[in-house]
């Protein structure tokens, strides 16, 4: 009993033991599945989770005490028979490796023999070709026969004539005359004559297209290519007919105007010649109302040489630009955007006054909103204030009247209106309709006042421009910098400029690249009645030139190519050639001369106003030729031009590169150079009535480059320089030049060597200098040394 006993408790504890094992592996097996939970959400994409910080808790807090061992159940309390004994006893058992023994497998490989029957169809039907589909035979058309004598030629048999009375005759009269006057006894006598009516409209309306269609527009010096696409035949009949005359021609290759006119008439067309304007035409874009936006008053300011136009424009914007003008008087558009205290902007032009500039003063009036004309309250009515006046009155355009330096004695304003009076110019003050302010631009005196009759008379004009489109404007100037290119000044009137966008302004176009303001501050886009400075053009074009903002640069290519084309067409038609009638007169005549000029200068408006005033000289005798007119400074190729033509050249404001002038020395050409220009007409007039007499002549005696460059408070703006060539000493007069380009003309104010001053400083030294009232020096600058000489003078 005892032993069974026993045996039964050891029993119940080895199920114990069974039981707490298999608790244990379950545990196990969750705690497992839970770690791989863990580690798959680790694994997984985090999503961006927004975590927020939580308030510090102060002091420890108790949360319990934390079992490190995993739970067992405990056993029953029967602590006699212990379960883990035999289990402690239990000894591993060793497995007893097995021998393997290799065994050869032989492959049992069995032949195929006769057809074996799988039991399954094959649809063959599915391997058909497609039957053709018989086609319907085609049933001829069988002609009806024809007569072989029907279209044979000969005598056909004649009429016989039919006589009529006098009275059927009388009838058959009095019917074809009531036909013709629509006396019909029937209606449709009339129908039929209205019917032959329209008929004959409709022939004469085809008629006149047709008319119209054998007539072609086409630019002269127009390839072979293009004229056959315009008459609709090949290139090959033009080359042949070409051929024909005795001419040899490609299809790519350009025909005169006569040439194009005499095979058109061959093919039986007519020729019209059209010029750039018709035949590279912009399309204008009208604006609504709705789009339209209030824009500053342009103001052009005009009157004679000397009255003071640019001082009138230096008080109003309050900084000193006379200084840079030569000889006090403007040889350039200005180009001004001024914001008033009330915070209005006026944009002012500011012509040239000599009368040299006729055709930049004619420009400036066509652009303008308003006109202020400035008379001198000293002087009189000139001839270029009245000049002034007439463009202005041609354009169109308001006249506001300044008579300016009240400030002096002798000045008498009512003398000034009398005279405007006899021009039919009636001032307000005496009863007339045009505004008129005595001034003093030195002063100030009667400015503001002037500044609000114009915005009365900008206001009363309802000036409008659309912002919201592609840039459209007038070119007022254009020039060359050899470190930015083309420079263009332009003014705009519709629509706003940005930088990137392609502009064609003329034969020319480009990429703006930039853009800036009269100080010379960087814009990035610019509205209307806005003067900007434009950086990017391929070229210099014309002042007056209207200019365009075009969608693409292919097009704004394409349109300045043309018209540069056919620019250079109409230069060749337009040369003069020499006749056996002008040979005549020179025979007859036996001293007659030819002087050819060659004229380059720093901007076109200028060059344009030189080159008219010197043609303006030619007489009888005497013929002055411009050969060319360029902008930028004076180069071999020109040197060499004059060299075959016998030619001299005119500098306005340039300088010739060092090879041109060693160039022109060599080849004897005569470079005459100027600031100013009414003294190069005035020398150019001298010479052609033969009254050279020994004169002042400049000639360079150094040339300096500046090294380095030092700012002194208290004495401005030193130069470190390295003379090149030559002797600098005190009193010589001294030229700045930058990229050939004529900056700043003055004398010196100091010469030092080290820290002495020294009267002279020779070639291959070093110095320091500072020229008066100029600071603006930068490294690399040129310094020509002049000093003035008496010379025997030679035209040619």
């Amino acid at each position: 009993a005892e032993l069974l006993s026993k045996e039964k408790e050891l029993v119940k504890a080895e199920e114990i033991i069974k039981q707490q094992e298999a608790e244990e592996k379950a545990q196990k097996e969750a705690e497992a599945a839970k770690l791989a939970k863990i580690k798959a959400e680790e694994e997984a994409p985090k999503k961006d989770e927004i975590i927020k910080a939580k308030v510090a808790k102060k002091g420890t807090t108790v949360l319990g005490k934390v079992e490190l061992e995993p739970k067992t159940k405990k056993p029953t309390k029967k602590e006699a028979p212990k379960a883990s004994e035999p289990k402690e006893e239990e000894v591993p058992k060793t497995e007893i490796p097995v021998k393997k023994v290799d065994q050869l497998i032989k492959a049992s490989a069995g032949k195929l023999k006769g057809v074996k029957i799988t039991g399954q169809k094959i649809d063959l039907s599915q391997f058909k070709k497609p039957e053709k589909v018989e086609k319907k035979k085609r049933v001829r058309i069988v002609k009806a026969k024809v007569d072989p004598n029907k279209f044979k030629k000969g005598r056909k048999p004649r009429r016989e004539a039919v006589e009529i009375s006098p009275e059927e005759a009388q009838k058959r009269v009095r019917e074809t005359l009531e036909k013709l006057q629509g006396r019909g006894k029937k209606k449709s006598v009339k129908n039929r004559r209205d019917k032959r009516q329209a008929h004959r409209d409709v022939a004469e309306e085809t008629n006149q297209q047709a008319t119209e269609n054998r007539s072609i527009k086409i630019a002269e010096f127009a390839t072979a290519s293009e004229l056959a696409t315009m008459m609709d035949v090949s290139v090959n009949e033009i080359v042949t007919t070409c051929m024909g005359l005795g001419m040899m021609i490609s299809m790519n290759q350009r025909i005169d105007a006569e040439t194009i006119q005499m095979l058109a008439e061959d093919f039986g067309f007519k020729v019209e010649f059209v010029g750039a304007d018709v035949q590279e035409s912009i399309e204008e874009i009208e604006d609504t109302e709705e789009q339209m936006q209030v824009r500053a008053p342009i103001i052009t300011i005009m009157g004679h040489v000397d009255h003071g136009k640019t001082s009138l424009m230096d008080y109003i914007r309050e900084t000193n630009v006379i200084a840079g003008e030569s000889g006090g008087i403007t040889q350039h558009i200005g180009a001004y955007e001024v914001t008033l205290e009330s915070g209005k902007q006026i944009s002012f032009l500011d012509t040239p006054g000599h009368e040299a500039f006729t055709a930049m003063r004619a420009r400036g009036a066509k652009v303008t909103d308003i006109v202020v004309v400035v008379v001198a309250a000293d002087d009189r009515v000139m001839p270029q204030t009245k000049e002034a006046i007439s463009h202005a009155q041609a354009a169109g355009v308001p006249i506001i009247f300044a008579i300016n330096k009240i400030d002096r004695p002798t000045a008498d304003p009512e003398k000034i209106k009398g005279e405007l009076a006899e021009m039919n110019l009636l001032v307000e003050d005496w009863g007339g309709k045009y505004q008129s302010q005595d001034i003093s631009a030195k002063v100030g005196t009667g400015v503001p006042e002037i500044l609000e009759k114009i915005l009365l008379e900008a206001e009363m004009l309802d000036l409008k421009a659309n912002p919201d489109r592609l840039a459209q404007g007038t070119v007022i100037e254009a020039s060359l910098d050899k470190g930015k290119g083309y420079l263009s000044t332009i003014l705009i009137q519709k629509g706003t400029l940005k930088v990137g966008d392609y502009v064609l302004a003329g034969s020319f176009s480009g990429k703006v690249k930039a853009m800036l303001d009269e100080r010379g501050e960087t814009m990035n886009e610019a509205g209307p009645s806005t003067p900007v400075v434009l950086l990017g053009l391929d070229g210099a074009p014309t002042a007056g030139d209207e200019f365009h903002v075009m969608e693409s640069e292919q097009e704004a290519k394409k349109i300045a190519s043309r018209r540069g084309q056919l620019q250079r067409e109409q230069n060749v038609r337009t040369q003069k050639h020499l006749t056996l009638d002008e040979i005549g007169r020179r025979i007859a005549l036996g001293d007659f001369q030819e002087i050819n000029v060659i004229v380059k200068g720093d901007v076109d408006g200028s060059i344009e106003a030189l080159s008219d005033s010197l043609q303006q000289l030619s007489t009888e005798e005497i013929k002055v030729n411009i050969i060319q007119k360029a902008v930028g400074q004076i180069s071999e190729s020109d040197v060499m031009l004059a060299a075959a033509s016998d030619a001299i050249i005119i500098g306005f404001q340039v300088r010739p590169s060092l090879q041109a002038r060693k160039l022109a020395e060599t080849e004897q050409i005569d470079i005459r150079l100027y600031s100013i220009i009414y003294k190069a007409i005035e020398e150019l007039k001298l010479a052609m009535e033969g009254m050279l007499s020994p004169d002042v002549e400049e000639q360079i005696v150094c040339n300096i480059e500046v090294r380095d460059v030092f700012k002194i408070s208290k004495v401005g703006t030193i130069a470190g320089c390295m003379v090149l060539d030559g002797a600098l000493s005190r009193n010589t007069g001294v030229r700045l030049i930058r990229d050939g380009v004529v900056v700043y003309t003055g004398e010196l104010s100091s010469l030092k060597r080290f820290k002495d001053d020294v009267a002279e400083v020779r070639k291959g030294f070093e110095c320091g200098m500072s020229i008066k009232n100029f600071n603006d020096i930068k490294v690399g600058d040129i310094i020509e040394g002049y000093a003035e000489v008496e010379t025997k003078r030679t035209l040619i």
